[in-house]
């Protein structure tokens, strides 16, 4: 795992320059600044409208008495892809979208709840509660 993670802290940045660098040549460097300024501020948006409407679920849910579960996991996504639209970069902005947007969210969902599922299973999952 800590492989994985020095592994994409070197390549994703790397990435990212070059993409910058690429669409800075393609469509000029100014464009290519303002485009990053555009994806930070509409994810800035979309994270806080989607987070409102996850926010307002998870409290319907937990009036009926349910636990708000998926919304859990809804909210965690969110905040990971508004995390990702206001870092700069072109890649990062792709996935922020991703993790963003309503009809895709539940693709990410169903796979974070498997992994984290299988986790549990191996024992590898640690839970810590205060008494």
């Amino acid at each position: 795992m800590f492989k994985w993670l020095i592994l994409l802290l070197i390549t994703v940045p790397a990435l990212e320059i070059w993409g910058i660098i690429a669409v800075g040549s393609w469509i000029g460097g100014w464009q290519t600044f303002l485009l990053i300024v555009l994806t930070g501020l509409i994810g800035a948006y979309l994270a806080k409208s989607e987070g409102r409407k996850v926010w307002e679920y998870a409290q319907q849910q937990m009036a009926l008495g349910y636990s708000p579960t998926a919304s859990l996991l809804d909210g965690i996504i969110v905040f990971a892809g508004g995390v990702f639209l206001l870092a700069p970069g072109f890649i990062t902005d792709i996935v922020g979208l991703v993790l963003l947007l309503p009809f895709t969210r539940p693709v990410v969902k169903r796979w974070l709840y498997l992994w984290i599922e299988r986790q549990i299973q191996k024992g590898r999952f640690l839970f810590f509660t205060r008494r």
